[in-house]
């Protein structure tokens, strides 16, 4: 680390996510009194920025802001933050071309939960891949359509922009950066000091409910729902076609607009989901939640666990049927 600390800006808006601001900040700063303990100058100057001075979160808690930095100015890091309130202000134009001008003159844009739709709203997205919460994955998609979606990493770094998953994926990605910044001893204390994974195990598939692909008033949520309940049944591109009534080609291009993914890849998530529930909540051999959730064999539906979740069905059974199983005691 050099002697002159880092400059990491944090953008909040009103009805922000309080834990997008609080959960990164709370690494920066714990990283400053770790370095100070060992009499080393602090990592980072941080502060939280935005278009007036005091910004009310979605929590009710005020947060007290600098204002926007003046034209020609960048910072090291600029983190972009989520939330409710960032549809308005991914319509607030001046706010975007602010966003443009600061990214240009720093060295790393990133963004937590939905603040990467404040990101692909000012065009800082296209070509890249970006992760964002589980649940906004489709609509991210299907609103910037440059914009490479990947529904399951934790966090996402792409050249010089990095982007995380829901809420308090937001720690994992500060952590990211402290370590990319400071190396893994320091960033592995502050992990210890807040109590959390320095890189948590799965992806956040393993938190998802199929990645809302049920969800309540989607095209295809009556397909959905079918697929879920026949599981076993023939799930082909061609079956599926014929069971939504379309071509094969309108369903993938009508799909996959609507969902962010193939119909291929949805199945196998849909099935994962099946396969989590049953190794989380029954003592079923994991032959036979392979042969129950539809995939043929127990080393395919492995394969599929750890492309899906980064997790094999042994490891996911050991580490959530025994957590249910502690909580069901208490």
């Amino acid at each position: 680390m050099s002697a002159i600390p880092r400059n990491v800006t944090l953008l909040a808006f009103p009805d922000v996510q309080l834990l997008d601001v609080t959960g990164p900040l709370q690494v920066f700063a714990s990283a400053n009194e770790l370095a100070r303990a060992r009499g080393l100058p602090p990592c980072y100057a941080i502060q939280v920025i935005a278009q007036t001075e005091t910004v009310l979160s979605s929590a009710g808690l005020a947060l007290l802001a600098q204002p926007l930095a003046a034209a020609g100015q960048g910072s090291d890091t600029l983190i972009v933050a989520g939330g409710v309130g960032v549809q308005a202000a991914a319509g607030d134009a001046a706010l975007l071309a602010w966003m443009r001008a600061h990214a240009a003159l720093s060295r790393r844009v990133a963004s937590v939960c939905t603040g990467a739709f404040l990101l692909a709203a000012a065009g800082l997205l296209d070509g890249r891949r970006v992760a964002t919460h589980w649940a906004h994955c489709a609509r991210l998609a299907q609103a910037y359509p440059a914009v490479c979606v990947e529904p399951d990493p934790i966090f996402i770094q792409d050249g010089p922009v990095w982007t995380s998953a829901g809420v308090t994926a937001g720690i994992d990605l500060a952590l990211a950066l402290v370590e990319a910044d400071a190396g893994r001893e320091l960033a592995l204390d502050v992990a210890r000091e807040l109590v959390v994974f320095l890189k948590r195990p799965g992806g956040q598939g393993q938190f998802s409910a199929t990645l809302s692909l049920q969800g309540e008033g989607e095209r295809f949520a009556d397909l959905h729902a079918w697929i879920a309940g026949h599981l076993t049944a023939d799930l082909s591109l061609s079956a599926l076609a014929a069971r939504a009534g379309m071509s094969e080609r309108s369903f993938i291009r009508h799909y996959r607009v609507q969902t962010g993914m193939t119909p291929a890849r949805a199945v196998e998530r849909i099935r994962v989901e099946a396969a989590r529930l049953l190794l989380s909540d029954s003592t079923l051999p994991i032959k036979r939640v392979a042969a129950r959730c539809g995939f043929g064999s127990e080393e395919t539906m492995r394969r599929s666990l750890l492309r899906v979740m980064a997790v094999s069905p042994q490891a996911y059974r050991a580490r959530f049927a025994a957590a249910a199983h502690d909580a069901a005691g208490r």
